[in-house]
């Protein structure tokens, strides 16, 4: 019988348990140090289970900071109770950077909401007015309160009118467009200053409750990676060393949980790949290198080209010898730069908000500073590995980033 690739592998033996737990879809049963989030979200929609319609919440905080996990946790409890104490309550979570238009999340929303005798709405084709109106005859239809979690909603929010119009249409549904029925909506974001996109009318039409999700330190990262491993990893594998080691790699990078994650479960990967019963923390470091490169080349690759002269332009001044570059030395650079892609330079206004997306992403730093009475300044540097060709990985994916990297410019240098 002729061999299969997959043999070899098969008769490896795996150091995992349950690799799902090591997942960032995986619910767990317990949330550490989110107590006080959970408490504002559990305060606010205790009121479904009384009939009434809960305030809009607004949750903040840094990519892996809990704000998707706690409110699946939150929800799980609040369509459990709702069940046991005869209430409908139903909860529709739906990610704006997949589903990215008003169309399609309100598609969405209706048909999560549809029942086997409803139509479903299709991908595209109907006019927006028909849509909306079979979510609020599907709400109202089932009654009850309707809690509709929008996460990532800055990313659809950017996109301008779509984020306005979505938001608007939905805070308008307890002004009279339900009876016996209420509409609650989540925004998730990674991005404290969002709202400020809005427009005016939605904002006031929102006025959501606050939640500020603050980013986990290296104790709190290994109470949240123990059970996981308990539960996900073979009794006996890890060296002692290896959770603590994730949790303080995380923690340096702004406190991201599933980056910890994903730190131990390559680590266990690595250790399987060399066929080794026992994981160490050359397994974490060969996963840590894995991931820098591994995440940062399709993040780059990605970019829009604006984006990309953006941070060609604090590379540039970075290989100058220049740090905590301010915004004024970027912008100065991004317009030699743009002259040389052909691209007409965007405002000063809207490059500081690509930088605030490169320090989103986990390319940049962008911390902002007191100059006294000269105002508020950037301090902006770049966080990419020491051996990552991010000039390279950009002219790849940009034919004209050629160009712009192979011309000449006149740098600042400070005294």
């Amino acid at each position: 019988m002729a061999s299969n690739l997959f043999d070899g592998l098969l008769s490896v033996r795996s150091l995992f348990r349950d690799r799902r737990a090591l997942g960032h879809a995986f619910n767990p049963d317990n949330l550490p140090h989110r107590g006080e989030e959970i408490s504002s979200l559990v305060n606010n929609l205790v009121e479904a289970l009384r009939g009434h319609a809960p305030s809009n919440m607004n949750l903040y905080g840094r990519p892996g900071s809990g704000k998707t996990a706690v409110t699946r946790f939150v929800c799980r409890d609040l369509e459990s109770k709702g069940a046991a104490e005869g209430c409908n309550i139903r909860a529709v979570e739906i990610n704006c950077r997949n589903v990215d238009t008003k169309y399609r999340v309100l598609a969405e929303i209706g048909n999560r909401l549809a029942d086997e005798a409803d139509e479903m709405i299709p991908f595209t084709g109907w006019p927006a007015d028909k849509v909306f109106e079979h979510v609020r005859a599907r709400m109202q239809a089932r009654g009850g309160v309707h809690v509709i979690v929008l996460d990532e909603i800055d990313y659809l929010v950017r996109k301008g009118k779509e984020g306005d119009d979505l938001l608007y249409s939905l805070t308008s549904l307890n002004i009279g467009l339900l009876d016996g029925a209420f509409c609650c909506v989540i925004g998730i974001s990674n991005d404290l200053a969002f709202t400020e996109m809005l427009d005016p009318r939605v904002q006031s039409r929102l006025s959501p409750i606050d939640v500020v999700f603050p980013p986990y330190n290296a104790s709190q990262l290994e109470d949240v990676l123990r059970p996981r491993a308990a539960r996900g990893i073979k009794e006996g594998v890890l060296d002692e060393a290896v959770i603590p080691l994730c949790a303080a790699l995380a923690a340096k990078e702004d406190g991201d949980a599933r980056r910890a994650l994903d730190l131990l479960r390559i680590s266990v990967q690595r250790a399987e790949q060399n066929e080794v019963q026992r994981v160490g923390i050359s397994h974490v470091r060969q996963a840590q290198n894995q991931l820098e490169f591994d995440q940062i080349t399709p993040t780059i690759q990605n970019l829009p080209l604006q984006q990309k002269l953006v941070l060609f332009s604090v590379i540039v001044n970075e290989n100058n010898g220049l740090t905590n570059i301010s915004t004024g030395e970027v912008y100065g650079t991004y317009e030699m730069a743009c002259e040389n892609a052909g691209e007409k330079p965007l405002t000063s206004r809207r490059v500081s908000s690509l930088i605030r997306g490169l320090d989103m992403a986990g390319i940049i730093t962008a911390k902002t500073t007191s100059r006294g009475r000269h105002g508020m300044s950037k301090r902006i540097n770049t966080c990419l590995p020491p051996a990552f060709d991010a000039l390279e990985v950009m002219c790849s994916s940009e034919p004209v980033m050629n160009e712009v990297v192979g011309a000449r410019y006149r740098l600042q240098n400070r005294l």
